[in-house]
């Protein structure tokens, strides 16, 4: 699978490319910087302008193979000289400012983390040894989508409003390995922390986050956190944090793997196991029948409407969530699992759980 680059990287690159123009009146067509992760990567001018005192440089962002909601997204970097000495670097257009505590950057400067931040600020540092630069140099990082794919980010959710963020700790984007989006999920418990909650409610998407939602109304909005597919990740991080409670909300699909221990619940990461919900629904109490029809069903959803009448079924899956949750984390909190069909009928939960039973937990 292909790599691709970070904004951050993209930023860096078209920074180190407009300050060349400035100092030597010639935009380069292509620039290399060195990475992050130790190797050199080259990026090229996709377009600029050229003004008396400024000059803008633009590349188009290419996220490899990876599912980035920045790919392709245009990041250009001003670069331009003032009177007040030093090197002043700021976002513009379509880079979100954090407006919450607990992110790595500051309250109501740019949402420009600290490895792309100084990524940029050394590529300056360098053309001021190497052109004996005097004057004040400013540099704004701007992404001229950036607020519509933003929609796409957990960014408002986050405080960061206005725009996308400048990330990357490598400089490389591994395929499939949604960086970016673990990385916003880290930045959501620090919020939460800082924020004061002391429970957090993980889902996998919106639909189950709005059912969570009205399970836990007088939760603030800090509190809910969508996880995705990155189940074990974010409970780790939690975890760590030392949040001592936590809330699982999602639907069978995904939470049928979460009860067989799978931890990364991506549609390609393990199928789900007629075979592990047959051998619980037999435990629950389901008839011959039902466990038959449960083995030969096409997902985990049919399983649920098979099961639509015994909760002992669902609670037993919520049970074993919370076990491989406390695995997982080596009962460090306390957890609990709620369980809902598409509709958003509840079918069934457990909670409150800090302690595992080998008695009650199916392992298949």
């Amino acid at each position: 699978m292909r790599h691709g680059y970070t904004t951050g990287a993209c930023a860096t690159a078209m920074t180190k490319a407009a300050l060349h123009a400035l100092v030597t009146g010639e935009v380069p067509e292509v620039v290399t910087i060195h990475l992050p992760v130790g190797q050199d990567a080259t990026f090229e001018v996709a377009s600029f302008i050229v003004t008396d005192n400024e000059v803008m440089c633009e590349t188009i962002k290419d996220a490899g193979d990876d599912p980035d909601a920045t790919h392709k997204a245009r990041i250009q970097s001003t670069v331009r000289f003032v009177e007040q000495r030093g090197v002043h670097l700021d976002g513009g257009v379509g880079v979100g400012r954090v407006t919450k505590a607990g992110l790595p950057v500051a309250v109501g400067e740019a949402a420009i983390n600290p490895v792309p931040r100084k990524m940029i600020l050394g590529v300056v540092e360098e053309s001021i040894e190497q052109f004996q630069l005097e004057q004040g140099i400013e540099v704004i990082i701007s992404v001229p989508d950036g607020e519509e794919i933003a929609k796409k980010t957990l960014n408002a959710r986050l405080g960061i409003l206005g725009g996308i963020s400048i990330l990357g700790t490598r400089g490389t984007v591994v395929p499939f390995s949604s960086s970016a989006y673990m990385a916003s999920i880290v930045q959501a418990i620090s919020v939460a922390k800082e924020a004061g909650c002391d429970h957090l409610v993980i889902t996998t998407g919106g639909r189950s986050e709005k059912y969570a939602m009205k399970q836990y109304p007088d939760l603030p909005e800090e509190a809910f956190i969508e996880m995705g597919d990155f189940v074990g990740f974010t409970l780790k991080h939690i975890a760590r944090k030392e949040i001592p409670n936590v809330s699982l909300v999602g639907m069978m699909g995904k939470f049928s793997k979460v009860a067989q221990g799978v931890m990364m619940v991506h549609s390609k990461s393990a199928p789900v196991s007629l075979e592990f919900l047959a051998a619980v629904a037999a435990k629950s109490g389901a008839t011959k029948e039902q466990v038959e029809e449960i083995l030969t069903a096409n997902t985990a959803s049919q399983v649920g409407e098979i099961m639509q009448d015994n909760v002992a079924f669902f609670e037993g899956l919520c049970r074993n969530c919370c076990y491989y949750a406390l695995e997982h984390t080596k009962e460090k909190l306390s957890v609990s699992t709620t369980l809902y069909a598409m509709n958003g009928d509840l079918l069934g939960k457990a909670e409150h759980i800090d302690k595992m039973d080998e008695n009650d937990w199916y392992r298949g």
